[in-house]
C-alpha cells in the first residue's frame, strides 16, 4: 500500500507512520518535521499545511491518514487527494453531550461546526466544533472515508501528560491522593493500538464513523492496574470532587491539575462511550498494566518529558488538609 501520513513527526501519526512501515508499505509524512523524528524507512516531503501542496506530495497514493485540527488544512488537502481512502482522526470532543454514558455516534449530538481556523487550545467546544468541520470535509470530498474519533489516548510519548502522570506518581510510592470514586468510569486507549486499527483500516480501506475507544473501567481498577504495571503498591486515599474543586484543584490536565478526573455529573460519558463497534471493527487494546510499565520506562529514558498535574508539595498540603478536615 501507498500510504500518505499527513504528520508523522509526533505521538499518534509517528506510532502510524512507524507501523505501516513495518507492515512494508510505503509510507509517506508530510509535515514540516519540526516536532521531531521521523521514523526510520519513511519518505519525507515538506509541508506546512497553511501553504498549497507541494508539487512533490505526488497523486498516487492508496490512503491517506490525517491527524489536522484545522478545517482549511483538510479541507486543501482532500482536494488535493480526492480518489485517495481517507483515515481521519477526530475525537470525541466532536460531540455536544457529555454527560451519557454509553453514547455511540450514532446516539450523540454533534457541536455546530466551525469552519475557521480557531486556535483549538482556546476550549474544548471550540476544538470539537473544528474537528466537526473537519469530518464534514473528509466525508464530502473523499473517494471513500473512515472517521474514527479516539477519546484519551496514552501510552510511551504522550505529550499531554494526562495519563503518565499516574505511573509516575504511583511508581514514588507513598500516600496517592486518588479523586473523586473508585467506582467512576475511566476510559484510555494505547496509542500503539489505535495506530494499529487505524493502519488497519486504511489497508481494508474501512469506511464509516466509529468512537476509536478502549474498554470502560473504573478509576479504582485502572489506578490498581497502574500500580500493578510499575511494580508498586497502591495506598490511595480517595478524595471527593467536592473539595478538590473547594480547593481549586483543576480536572483532567494543567498545573494543579488531577489527570483522569473530571466534573461529574455534567462529564459522566466523556470516559464512558460504548467500545463495542470499534471492538466488533478490530480494535483490540492491550492491558493497561503494560501501557502503565511503557509509559513509565519511556519518561524514565526521556530528558525532561512532558508533565501535568499535582506536584507533590501540592499534594501533601491538600492531603494533610482532607485529614486535617476529617478529624
Amino acid at each position: 500500500m501507498r500510504l500518505l501520513v499527513l504528520g508523522g513527526s509526533a505521538f499518534l501519526s509517528r506510532e502510524v507512520a512507524r507501523q505501516a512501515v513495518e507492515r512494508g508499505h510505503r509510507v509517506t509524512c508530510a509535515c514540516r518535521g519540526t516536532s521531531g523524528p521521523l521514523p526510520d524507512g519513511v519518505r519525507h516531503v515538506a509541508w506546512d499545511r497553511d501553504q498549497p501542496p507541494p508539487p512533490d506530495l505526488g497523486q498516487d497514493h492508496d490512503a491517506v491518514i490525517d491527524v489536522a485540527r484545522h478545517p482549511s488544512r483538510v479541507r486543501a488537502a482532500v482536494a488535493a487527494l480526492p480518489e485517495a481512502h481517507w483515515v481521519f482522526v477526530s475525537t470525541i470532543s466532536v460531540y455536544a453531550d457529555s454527560s451519557v454514558p454509553g453514547g455511540t455516534p450514532d446516539t450523540l449530538p454533534l457541536l455546530d461546526p466551525v469552519t475557521t481556523d480557531e486556535d483549538p487550545m482556546s476550549s474544548p467546544e471550540t476544538y470539537g466544533a473544528m474537528k466537526v468541520a473537519c469530518e464534514q470535509a473528509v466525508a464530502a470530498g473523499a473517494a471513500s472515508s473512515l472517521i474514527a474519533r479516539p477519546g484519551l489516548i496514552v501510552g510511551p510519548g504522550d505529550p499531554s501528560g494526562r495519563f503518565s502522570y499516574w505511573p509516575e506518581r504511583i511508581a514514588d510510592g507513598g500516600e496517592v491522593l486518588a479523586p473523586g470514586s473508585p467506582d467512576d468510569a475511566v476510559q484510555v486507549v494505547d496509542v500503539r493500538d489505535l495506530a494499529a486499527w487505524l493502519v488497519d483500516g486504511a489497508e481494508r480501506r474501512r469506511t464509516g464513523t466509529l468512537d476509536a475507544v478502549g474498554p470502560v473501567g473504573s478509576r479504582g481498577a485502572v489506578l490498581d492496574a497502574i500500580a500493578t504495571g510499575v511494580g508498586v503498591p497502591l495506598r490511595a486515599t480517595w478524595v471527593p470532587q467536592e473539595f478538590l474543586l473547594e480547593q481549586q484543584v483543576e480536572p483532567w490536565m494543567g498545573p494543579r491539575s488531577l489527570p483522569l478526573w473530571l466534573p461529574l455529573p455534567e462529564h459522566a460519558g466523556l470516559m464512558a462511550h460504548d467500545a463495542s463497534p470499534a471492538r466488533a471493527a478490530g480494535l483490540t487494546t492491550r492491558p493497561v498494566e503494560e501501557t502503565a510499565r511503557d509509559t513509565l520506562a519511556w519518561l524514565r529514558a526521556t530528558p525532561e518529558p512532558p508533565r501535568t498535574g499535582l506536584t507533590r508539595r501540592d499534594e501533601a498540603a491538600l492531603l494533610a488538609a482532607w485529614h486535617s478536615l476529617r478529624q
